[in-house]
């Protein structure tokens, strides 16, 4: 696909260092609605040093507390290591945070008293002060757990790829996506600051969003909307069993003076080999 006007400049200007991908995660949030399976999208603001003005699933930053001990049900950490294909300390702060980032930026928490429950209604103040003390990092999501008598609902959780910044970005993330059902009962909450309008809205009209301009996202989210579409909510955890978690990382490449991003994500392995 072409490369936006924001990127162009970054593209002209590349050479020296690379940055190092940060460890991200974020979660496609599903809900079933008239015309189809909904996700949750939000619009950074235009002041963001990354993804300005681009719609995106809720997400962010692995941090260092996302590591420490956390009481959760579902598969073991290092059997998400085993799908993730990382060690079992890594796998645990990926899906934390995932969680964390979500319970932030959307006031949606995947956790339950036990494997057989999950909370069904997160719009009180109590948690709304929680959201604000885990923005600041006053709280990590392991505390705000233990506090509250809750473990983490990891099983509620599908990994669904893995997404590598390009090279040519000064601020590069390797990204976990996962995906999720909404809980019945959970709505979300207010808008975080990172954030200037949220919607929910059917993948297909998503799309159709994208292609006659009036929404701008980056390669990975397109693509994870693509992917999703069609699958009822309840349907996408089941359907990323199957799936491959490789690395995917997108390249520039340069038609007739022209930059256009290439996205490999639908590449064969025989073909990238």
């Amino acid at each position: 696909m072409p490369l936006p006007d924001r990127l162009r400049a970054h593209a002209e200007a590349m050479g020296g260092e690379v940055a190092v991908p940060r460890d991200a995660s974020t979660i496609v949030l599903l809900r079933d609605g008239s015309d189809g399976a909904e996700t949750y999208l939000m619009r950074r603001q235009t002041t963001m040093a990354f993804a300005a003005g681009f719609y995106v699933f809720p997400g962010g930053g692995v941090q260092s507390s996302d590591t420490d001990p956390i009481a959760h049900v579902g598969p073991s950490w290092q059997e998400w290591g085993d799908r993730l294909g990382c060690d079992a300390d890594r796998a645990r702060g990926l899906v934390v945070a995932a969680v964390r980032e979500t319970f932030e930026e959307s006031g949606i928490l995947l956790a339950g008293a036990d494997e057989h429950t999950v909370l069904a209604d997160t719009s009180g103040p109590e948690l709304a002060a929680a959201r604000l003390a885990l923005e600041s990092k006053e709280l990590s999501l392991a505390q705000l757990l233990e506090q509250r008598g809750l473990v983490l609902r990891t099983d509620l959780v599908g990994a669904w790829s893995r997404w590598i910044t390009p090279a040519f970005e000064p601020r590069r993330y390797d990204t976990f996506f996962f995906v999720a059902a909404v809980p019945e009962g959970q709505v979300v909450g207010e808008l975080p600051g990172e954030a200037d309008r949220a919607l929910w809205a059917p993948l297909s009209r998503v799309l159709e969003s994208v292609d006659r301009g009036e929404a701008v996202m980056m390669p990975p989210t397109i693509v994870t909307c693509r992917e999703v579409a069609g699958l009822a909510s309840g349907e996408a955890v089941a359907a990323s069993v199957a799936r491959e978690v490789r690395a995917i990382e997108p390249r520039l490449v340069q038609v007739d003076g022209e930059w256009f991003i290439e996205n490999d994500s639908d590449r064969s392995p025989e073909e990238e080999a």
